[in-house]
């Protein structure tokens, strides 16, 4: 079967896929009508669809042989859309980060892969995940057993960007994304009169204190050859000018590249924390939101899968070398501990004035990119487990 010519053939129905989910976007792990939409259309399909947490969908098709496992995101953010489409979602939810394309895509895979299962040489593992933005997806879909009944050999993931143009495929071996730990400060003092400052503990000059006291951690603790980033991006505390309150909030994420140092920004950001707070009579409790590690695509899968895709091109699209991202995708939990690679395609709409970054609540995407993703995750399925038998 030709794949690509296959996939193009089904574009209108991948397009339906990828608008009625846009259109009844949902967060976190709350996905019941997408994930209904996405368990119907695996039925229609032929496929017994199992929900191993709420709302996080496995299928496969083929028996017995390696497996591979092709995944998908399909949560969105909880930010209104301005896009104009006429498919908007209008519930104060937007998928900005086009996890319903990938959705899309990777339903079209298993509509063409299950027209095609007389003839793979293994097993096609589908994982449709929620959750993603927030880091937790994964995690439990592991912990669920994702990964066994069949054991997966290997795993692929699209991310679609928005500014990249269509028609290409960014590729990468090694790492791949950032590690991820968002984390929350809670600051205790002591409550006070604004004017009479000495009779209190003031939790907001001590939060002060940390947002900047942490950030020497990136310049005077980590090399530059490692890099990090640390940002505080909320802080709370207090209702009224003059009244010093019990306590703060303070939220913010660390991110690098290297694994080590994210084992010791993990393990000292407490340290001084806790040191900053004490030292001005206060304390403070640290609460990691997330762990997530560095993405890395393993070098000898993802260079097979990179041959694949470079090969099936034959002119009809571009592949481009990438780097990391500075983003982080729990993808990278599967990733650990299974042969993972994470694919980049453009997906930028051609009729778009302005090409909006993901998570801008004015972002589009271009529609006619979706059938090379399909097309590409059912040739290197196929491929990868022809050749690995």
């Amino acid at each position: 079967m030709d794949n690509y010519k296959r996939a193009y053939e089904i574009k209108e129905d991948i397009i339906e896929y990828r608008r009625n989910i846009h259109s009844m976007a949902e967060v976190g792990f709350d996905l019941p009508n997408t994930s209904k939409y996405v368990k119907e259309k695996l039925i229609e399909f032929g496929y017994e669809p199992e929900e191993i947490i709420e709302n996080g969908i496995v299928a496969t098709v083929g028996k017995g042989g390696r497996t591979i496992l092709l995944r998908a995101d399909m949560d969105a953010l909880p930010m209104n859309e301005e896009s104009g489409l006429e498919f908007a979602a209008k519930n104060g939810i937007s998928h900005t980060c086009g996890h319903d394309l990938h959705a899309a895509m990777l339903l079209g895979a298993a509509k063409l892969l299950k027209e095609q299962e007389d003839t793979l040489k293994g097993t096609v593992k589908f994982m449709f995940q929620p959750a993603e933005e927030l880091l937790g997806g994964a995690r439990k879909m592991i912990e669920a057993g994702v990964l066994e009944n069949p054991k997966v050999d290997g795993a692929i993931m699209f991310h679609v960007y928005s500014t990249i143009p269509k028609g290409v495929v960014v590729v990468n071996t090694g790492v791949q994304a950032a590690s991820n730990n968002n984390f929350k400060i809670t600051v205790k003092g002591k409550g006070a009169h604004g004017a009479m400052p000495e009779t209190g503990i003031d939790p907001i000059y001590i939060g002060a204190q940390i947002v900047i006291g942490l950030q020497e951690l990136i310049t005077r603790e980590i090399s530059y050859k490692n890099g990090a980033v640390l940002t505080t991006g909320n802080f709370e505390g207090g209702s009224a000018p003059n009244i010093i309150p019990d306590k703060a909030i303070i939220q913010g994420t660390m991110r690098t590249y290297d694994e080590d140092t994210q084992k010791y920004l993990v393990k000292r950001l407490p340290e001084i924390v806790k040191g900053i707070a004490e030292t001005y009579r206060g304390t403070a409790e640290v609460e990691y939101l997330s762990d997530v590690p560095v993405l890395i695509n393993d070098i000898e899968f993802s260079e097979e899968i990179i041959n694949y895709i470079r090969e099936f091109s034959q002119g009809r699209y571009n592949v481009e070398q990438g780097s990391a991202v500075t983003a982080s995708e729990d993808f990278a939990l599967v990733a650990k501990e299974v042969p993972g690679c994470m694919l980049v395609l453009g997906a930028a709409d051609p009729n778009a004035d302005t090409l909006y970054p993901l998570h801008n609540p004015k972002v589009t995407f271009g529609e006619d990119a979706m059938p090379l993703g399909t097309a590409i995750f059912v040739e290197c399925a196929t491929r990868w487990l022809k050749d690995n038998q």
